[in-house]
């Protein structure tokens, strides 16, 4: 079976590109955050995907997780919160900075390790975890069972 296929209009994802990332453009961003959301059963959920550079993601993991250090990607869940109908109802932060020294360094394409990042931070948004050794593995799993639908 195949990655779903949404429209490039799809008003439940919307990508910003705060930094030049020519590695990928829309449909193929739009293809994995369905792809990951449909997996973790949370397909229709409004998303916010910004890629920002590395002092951006920082700056977000200090001030919401009071860690100074770099990140790869965050993921925020809107969509348990009192107000009614939020919009977006979850953001994922992605840097690209860390994605192209994390590809250099393993001798991999900037356009793999991204995706990666946009399906990570999207099964976040579906409840898998990675801090415990158990969760990481199912995570992993999960990451090549999605990444593996989008070729």
């Amino acid at each position: 079976m195949g990655s779903p296929e949404p429209s490039e209009r799809d008003p439940s994802v919307s990508v910003a590109w705060t930094v030049d990332v020519p590695e990928l453009d829309d449909r193929e961003v739009l293809q994995a955050v369905a792809a990951a959301l449909s997996h973790g059963d949370r397909s229709g959920l409004r998303v916010d995907l910004l890629f920002v550079d590395d002092s951006t993601l920082r700056d977000l993991h200090e001030q919401f997780l009071d860690d100074p250090t770099l990140t790869d990607v965050m993921a925020f869940d809107y969509s348990q919160a009192d107000e009614a109908a939020l919009d977006p109802e979850a953001e994922v932060y992605v840097s690209v900075d860390r994605a192209r020294a994390v590809a250099l360094e393993r001798g991999e394409q900037a356009r793999d390790e991204l995706l990666l990042y946009v399906v990570h931070g999207c099964l976040h948004l579906c409840g898998f975890d990675d801090h415990a050794d158990e969760d990481r593995d199912e995570m992993r799993a999960a990451e090549r069972v999605v990444l593996a639908s989008l070729s």
